[in-house]
Order: structure tokens, then sequence, then C-alpha cells
């Protein structure tokens, strides 16, 4: 039989923690698990330029008839240019997607439909997701480490040497801003060289932009996939909207296809359609739709620019005061005030982490992933004493 004949699955194990946490019955339980952003009351909750925008599409949307595969073409107009620069359509092109990480598979299928022995370069640690996505894909995968032991930033040296080994032809994914799951970005100096690095080496940037608002602005955070960009010939981009506008469950999201070859980028866009075909066909409407309503009218993208920026000013307040409460007993976690977007890295074990969660109902990823977006500002001070506590006692 069919059923019988498959292997089973080892569950996500960050996926898992959203069923335990539902059945946790304690009051005070904390998720800092799942990369969403919550409120000070443990909400997601929509934008209020999001809902604007709903109510627009239900009053005025006379159709529920399919988009095509590339999706909205006004969204990935959009988006484009709230990513890349208002400067930059000209060597762009952009289609839909199912959200971020139907971009990656997107993007990987191309990797992989060009043909030859492929590698994908990922810095480490990365986001879980991004492994099985191009090894799906059939990419041989490589790793170099992300964060200088030393110096607690970006590991520059570890990605020259990593470009240095690389074959013409090969990729590197770097991850825009905000990076996932240790808040570490290169600073601007790092970006230019990566960028001239890649350029030199005839390497395929893959900028995976799935944060953008919760770093240091939206401007800001997009400088250094620009730098990156404006050296190299070449390069794909994965754009997620599910954060920066709140629409997890919506899924928006676009492949963007940069070069300086009009023709090239033609055909670059017929593959994309026919990996997307195979796969889920055509994206969905509503969260690319919304995106749309909201960037194509001024009033709305102010409104959401300032929610965004409200957001981020909580969230950068989090980062402060639990980077200065926790540097308290290791001044080596204070560097967490500095760093950037949703998440930090922890230098806790599994035993410790399981602990966390047993004794005092918080909820984090096995790896030591918090995300700081769903940490109330008024819980910093309980959420460091639990950590003391439980290092402390598993270490002495």
């Amino acid at each position: 039989m069919l059923f019988d004949c498959l292997a089973a699955q080892t569950p996500d194990p960050l996926l898992s923690l959203i069923g335990e946490f539902a059945r946790d019955g304690r009051a005070d339980k904390l998720d800092l698990s799942v990369g969403v952003y919550r409120d000070d009351e443990g909400r997601t909750p929509v934008m209020q330029a999001v809902k604007q925008a709903e109510q627009r599409l239900v009053d005025g949307q006379a159709s529920k008839s399919y988009l095509g595969p590339d999706g909205d073409r006004g969204f990935a107009e959009a988006i484009t240019d709230l990513v890349l620069g208002a400067q930059a359509g000209s060597r762009a092109r952009a289609m839909q997607t199912v959200g971020g990480t139907g971009a990656l598979g997107l993007a990987a299928g191309l990797l992989a439909a060009a043909g030859g022995p492929r590698t994908i370069w990922l810095a480490t640690p990365t986001w879980s997701n991004h492994v099985p996505v191009f090894a799906a894909a059939g990419l041989a995968i490589r790793t170099y480490a992300h964060v200088d032991p030393a110096t607690g930033g970006f590991a520059l040296d570890a990605f020259l040497a990593a470009a240095e080994q690389a074959q013409p032809g090969d990729a590197f994914l770097l991850q825009a801003c905000g990076h996932n799951p240790t808040g570490v970005d290169p600073d601007p100096e790092a970006w230019e060289t990566i960028g001239r690095t890649l350029a030199r080496k005839r390497l395929i940037p893959l900028l995976d932009d799935a944060y953008q608002g919760f770093g240091e602005g939206l401007e800001e955070d997009a400088q250094g996939l620009r730098t990156v960009l404006a050296e190299v010939p070449e390069a794909l981009v994965a754009v997620s909207c599910n954060k920066s506008f709140g629409l997890y469950r919506d899924r928006g999201g676009a492949l963007v296809c940069c070069g300086h070859d009009a023709a090239a980028l033609e055909v670059a866009m017929a593959n994309a359609r026919t990996i997307a075909r195979s796969s889920y066909s055509m994206p969905p409407d509503h969260g690319a739709a919304v995106v749309r309503t909201i960037l194509e009218d001024r009033a709305l993208t102010q409104l959401w620019r300032d929610e965004l920026a409200r957001m981020r000013h909580r969230l950068r307040a989090t980062r402060r005061a639990l980077g200065a409460r926790l540097a308290a007993n290791d001044p080596r976690l204070g560097a967490i005030a500095g760093q950037h977007g949703m998440f930090c890295l922890l230098p806790i074990d599994a035993a410790q982490v399981a602990r966390l969660r047993s004794q005092f109902a918080i909820f984090i990823a096995p790896d030591g992933r918090v995300n700081l977006a769903a940490l109330p500002l008024h819980r910093v001070d309980a959420f460091a004493e639990a950590l003391g506590d439980v290092t402390a006692r598993v270490t002495t």
C-alpha cells in the first residue's frame, strides 16, 4: 500500500512548539518561539492600513478570476520599488509568489534549472527552513560561519574565505537585514566588500528580504541589499511581506530577478513561471492586493509607515532593555541591544531551553533563538531572571 511505504518524518521542532504552547494551561505563558510580531497584550494585530485596504477591496473588487502565474502586476512593481528603489525598475523583473518561502523555492528552482553542478553557500546559523528549501531543489549546500566569535559581529573573514573557495556560478544566500536567528548584520563597509567580492568571483547573490522595516528603517534596511545589487551583473531577491505588513496568513511575497540584459531577464522570468506552474500554478490574490492598495495610495502608505515605525521602536526598546539587563551578568550579551530585527540567539543549550519551558512557561526555539518582537517590555526583567535561573541551575 502507498501510505505504508512512506517513511516516518520527524516533526519540525519549531512548528511543534505551536501545539505545545496551545496546550499549556498556565496563564502567564509566553511564546517567544514563532517569528510573528506581538504587542504588549500578546496579540498579533491587523494593521489599520491593512484594514482600510481590505475594505476598499471588499467595496471595489469585481472579480475573483485567476491572476496568472505572475500574480498581481501592480503589486510586483510596487514591491520592487520599495525594496530596490524607484530607479531599479529598468534592471529588474518581478512576479508574485506564495510568501517569501515561495520566492526562495522559485529561486532555488532557477538555480537548479541553469544546469551543471551548482552549490549554494549558506551562512550558519541561518533560518531553519533555508536548508530544506535548497536541498529539495537538488542544490549542493556548503556553509560558513555568520558570527565572528571574537567580536560578536558579522564574520566577514569567513565569508571571504568561502567566496575564494566557491566556483563561478555558485550562489550565496544573504539575508538582507535583521538576520534570522542572530540579529547580526554586516555593516555598510562589509556590504561593499561583499558586493565587490561576489562580482569579482562571478558568484550569484540570492538576497532574502524578509524583515525590512524592523531594523533601522525601511530605507536603511534596504541599503545593504542595494549596495550588493549595484556591484553584481545578476542577482535574485526573495521578498516577504508577511512581517512588514503583518500578513502572515495571507502569504504575500515576490521573486525579483535583477540584471543588465533585458532579454536574459525575460528568459529568467519565463523559467520562473514554468517552475511556479508545476508547483502552485498561480498565487493567491488577497495579500498582494492589500499591499498594492497600500503602496499605490499616499495616505495609506504613510499610515502603514507610521504603524511599522511604532512596531520597530517598541522592538528596539525591548532590545535595549534586555541587552542592558543581561549584560549585568554576562557582558557579551549586551551586544543584543545593538543588533537588528526581530531575533537574537542566546548561548544556551537544549536542557536550558527545556527548563525555561517547563518551569517558567517561556517557549523559545530549540536552538536558543528568541523572538524579541513577541517579548512585552514589562516582562523583560522576568524573562532575564528566568534565564539567569536556568543557566545557573544547569551549569552548577
